[in-house]
C-alpha cells in the first residue's frame, strides 16, 4: 500500500508536513511519487516566498506527468532542498527523508485540514 509515517500530517493533495520546532518540513507522499513515476525536475519557490495552504507553490515533472505541488500550510519558505536541482529522483528514493522539498515558517496556525496517517490511508482507499 505504501509507507505513511505516523509522525507526519497529510493533505488530500498528497503532500506531507512534519513539525520541527516552530517550522515545518514539507514533501510529497510515497503515493504521490509512485503516481508520478521517475521525477526528472522539481520547481521550488525561492527562500522568502509566502505560500498559502492548498495553493500551488511549485511543480514536479516526471517522465510521464507534470504535477503542481500544493502547500500543506500557510507560511514563508525559509529553506529549499537544493539537492533536488541535481538529484530530483531523491523524491522517488526517499520521499520522507532526503527528498523533502521546502521548510516553512508558518504564518497561520490552522492545521484542521491536515490528516493523520490513518485518515490519509483511508483517503487512498
Amino acid at each position: 500500500m505504501g509507507n505513511y509515517p505516523g509522525n507526519l500530517q497529510y493533505t488530500k493533495d498528497h503532500e506531507w508536513a512534519r513539525a520541527e520546532g516552530t517550522r515545518f518540513v514539507i514533501g510529497i507522499t510515497d503515493h504521490a511519487q509512485a503516481e508520478l513515476g521517475d521525477v526528472v525536475f522539481i520547481d521550488l519557490p525561492e527562500v522568502g516566498k509566502q505560500v498559502t495552504a492548498g495553493k500551488p507553490f511549485g511543480a514536479a515533472e516526471s517522465t510521464k506527468a507534470a504535477s503542481d505541488l500544493f502547500a500543506p500550510i500557510t507560511g514563508k519558505v525559509v529553506k529549499v532542498n537544493e539537492r533536488l536541482k541535481g538529484e530530483p529522483n531523491l523524491v522517488n528514493q526517499d520521499p520522507y527523508g532526503a527528498g523533502w522539498l521546502v521548510e516553512l515558517e508558518p504564518t497561520d496556525a490552522d492545521r484542521s485540514h491536515l490528516m493523520d496517517a490513518d485518515a490519509y490511508v483511508k483517503l487512498l482507499g
